[in-house]
């Protein structure tokens, strides 16, 4: 059976076909089973400056690309195309193997030849050469080919290397772009050349990696040696073991990919062992759920036999974030036997659990309303006659009492109220204290309790097991949202050691508030940390656009330094983001589903476009004007819509999810950020600049959901948020 490698445009190509499209190239390429000469007609071109590169009939108006080799039975199948176009990128193209990783990489001749018979003769640039700061050997030892160095030599701006990024090898184009974001040459051996050096497989399935695995040692990587090859350039190319794998990669394209790993991901999931808690952290896209995921695959792999199933967990913030690390896993582990050794559920569903066992199974009364929570501050503080507001009561009781698990005045007298942005003397935290015990009174009396109060009581319980701990290992995804007390319960599900804890967040991402110090809490990864900086999920354009909205903010990285987006890039570029003001809600409306009309007259589908929403009374009426216009809607979250239609939801249930197409609705001035949902600088300035930060980020996370198109709009005055992003400005 020939070795099958499947390029990543092929298979983002092939998720846009139409079903009978699709079916018809399965059935062409399910023909690779047998021989390549039994029922496959691939044609050579003439003038063509590759002759490896051939195309194949799908039907009367598309064509594959396939890269066949003379020699041997391997290929890569590369595009799928509208017939003349596939002819006129197969006549165009050349397949090399990259100097520095040896991984394939496809190149476009005539308009590289074109642009770089361009800049001979021309005078030097006017300004400093954009990579002026790199030496001919760096740019060399780092694949770039010498006769592209003149080309190189002459760009001045990052402007005029995106210009390039169609018509430049990827692999080349990745090492440019990290160099032109002021990273250093060492930086980009190391996580962009090395760990596709050191990797000589992809992890599409145990048998294809064994298979690549013995190919690659048994000879050298030449032109021809294309199953090697294809191995080195894991993040590009998924290999593909037999029939049955390729019918579940095209059955499920959009998906499969993500749950593939590219270089820089995989030297962190497969890192065979750490020696305490590790991280790893990014900005949206860069996939560090990808990453944890195949982190539990891993752990589960190297479980002794007698291990009981559930002996893992992998864990989030949230209900739905759970669902959907529970879908990618099944993606993922098609083996239920394996499968079943991790355990997927979000914190507090597993702190109610702890607590509920506690109790014989008494089930918890817990309260989730914020509303009702902050009037019983306020009653008490009338009650006891002093001079605090239930705000600042509810956020001094989680951010520092529960945070720091404090149990007695004496305590709470000492301690340090770092992040607190008004001072408290010995006389006002006193009165702090009685009214943090007429709180919990309350609850206990009525035998309530709040979620935080839930996990608290979990690490309490877990650490008076002793050594005996529920789990081998704990995964957890989306920490940057969690709060010291849910940290402090996870520290205590499993015991400290090798591989006890790995961690994947992002601060920029933090919309709940949450700051921790994971120092403080115990859970030392200093020198077990590792920063994916490739985002492969939105265009370059929307990226930047949404990455402008942080500038200039301080964020912490949880371990007591900063966080920063400096080097952090898109993998691929498109259509700028669109912004868009209306005098009325009712026009913003009209322009959103005559945008929503467009995208659909496009090839997108419904449930491939999200709508962004700060409150779920406006999501409502986004679904009512476009049912009305006769385009089906789902509200996230809600009983009624297709399950087909657009996904429409707020701010906070967009996190963890992606689409083709993204619309930001609503974002207006007293909205975005929501008035309610900001401490007012007299009750606490820190605690106003923190709540600030979270609302951007809120903005940030709904905008980086995006795909291939971005548009943000609002009604009235817009959001203060979008005063540089906006400049883009379409009324």
């Amino acid at each position: 059976m020939a070795t099958l490698g499947i390029h990543k445009d092929f298979l983002m190509e092939f998720a846009k076909l139409e079903k009978p499209v699709q079916k018809r190239v399965h059935e062409v390429f399910d023909k690779f089973r047998e021989h390549r000469h039994a029922g496959l007609h691939l044609e050579k071109l003439e003038k063509a400056r590759d002759p490896r590169i051939r195309t194949i009939r799908i039907n009367q108006f598309m064509r594959g690309v396939v890269l066949a080799p003379e020699s041997g039975d391997s290929f890569l199948l590369l595009k799928v195309m509208p017939h003349d176009d596939a002819i006129a990128w197969a006549l165009k193209h050349r397949a090399t193997v990259n100097s520095a990783t040896q991984g394939i990489e496809l190149r476009d001749d005539v308009a590289l030849e074109r642009a770089t018979a361009g800049v001979r003769g021309l005078p030097s640039p006017a300004g400093e050469p954009l990579f002026a700061h790199v030496s001919d050997k760096d740019l060399t030892r780092l694949g770039i080919d010498a006769d592209l160095l003149p080309l190189v030599r002459h760009l001045s701006e990052e402007a005029h290397l995106d210009a390039l990024h169609k018509i430049l090898p990827e692999q080349q184009y990745d090492v440019l772009a990290g160099l032109a974001a002021r990273m250093e040459p060492e930086d980009i051996w190391r996580e962009i050349v090395l760990v596709q050096m050191e990797q000589a497989s992809f992890n599409a399935s145990p048998q294809a990696t064994a298979r690549a695995d013995n190919e690659q040692s048994a000879s050298a990587v030449g032109q021809d040696d294309l199953s090697a090859a294809m191995a080195r350039s894991q993040g590009r190319i998924a290999l593909v073991s037999g029939p049955d794998e390729l019918m579940e990669i095209l059955s499920r394209p959009f998906d499969t990919w993500r749950v593939f790993l590219h270089p820089s991901q995989r030297k962190v999931a497969y890192r065979p062992s750490y020696n305490g808690p590790a991280r790893v952290v990014g900005g949206p896209g860069t996939g560090k759920t990808v990453v944890a995921l195949h982190r539990a695959l891993h752990l589960a792999r190297q479980l002794p036999s007698e291990a009981p199933d559930g002996s893992i967990l992998l864990t989030t913030f949230t209900r739905d974030l759970a669902g959907d690390l529970r879908r990618s896993l099944e993606l993922l582990i098609p083996d239920e036997r394996l499968r079943a050794k991790i355990r997927v559920t979000n914190v507090d569903a597993l702190a109610n659990q702890i607590v509920r066992e506690s109790r014989s199974g008494t089930p918890l009364a817990i309260l989730t309303s914020q509303k009702e929570i902050t009037a019983r501050w306020e009653r008490i503080a009338r009650k006891l006659g002093i001079d605090f507001t239930d705000v600042f009561l509810d956020q001094e009781w989680r951010h520092v009492v529960l945070a720091q698990d404090l149990r007695s005045p004496e305590t709470y007298l000492k301690t340090s109220r770092n992040g607190r942005g008004t001072p408290l003397g010995p006389l006002k935290r006193a009165q702090v204290w009685r009214a943090v015990e007429a709180f919990v009174g309350e609850l206990r009396k009525a035998d309530e309790w709040t979620f935080l109060q839930v996990c608290a009581e979990a690490a309490r319980l877990l650490e008076e097991r002793g050594d005996e701990r529920p789990y081998r290992h704990v995964v957890i995804d989306e920490a940057q949202d969690l709060h010291p007390a849910q940290w402090r319960m996870l520290r205590a599900l499993v015991p400290s050691g090798p591989d006890d804890l790995f961690i994947a967040g992002d601060t920029h991402q933090r919309i709940y508030g949450n700051r921790v110090s994971l120092r403080n809490l115990g859970i030392a990864v200093t020198g077990r940390s590792t920063r994916l900086r490739i985002n492969y999920r939105t265009t370059q354009e929307i990226l930047a656009w949404s990455t402008e909205l942080l500038t200039g903010r301080h964020v912490d990285d949880m371990d007591g330094g900063d966080e920063s987006l400096i080097g952090y890039r898109s993998a691929f570029h498109g259509a700028a983001p669109h912004t868009s003001g209306a005098e009325t809600k009712s026009d913003e409306l009209f322009g959103l589903v005559a945008q929503v009309k467009e995208w659909n007259s496009a090839g997108v589908s419904p449930r491939e476009i999200g709508v962004a929403v700060r409150y779920i009374q406006l999501g409502k009426e986004v679904a009512r004007s476009l049912e009305e216009a006769g385009v089906p809607t789902t509200v996230l979250g809600g009983a009624s819509g297709s399950g087909d239609g657009v996904r429409i939801g707020t701010m906070h249930r967009m996190k963890g999810l992606e689409f083709r197409c993204m619309a930001v609705v609503g974002v207006n001035d007293g909205i975005v950020p929501m008035n309610s949902a900001v401490t007012t600088e007299d009750i606490d300035p820190q605690q106003h600049r923190e709540d600030v930060l979270g609302e951007l980020s809120l903005l940030f996370v709904a905008c980086t959901r995006a795909r291939e198109a971005l548009r943000v709009s609002w009604h009235g005055q817009r959001s203060p948020f979008l005063g540089k992003s906006a400049s883009s400005e379409n009324r």
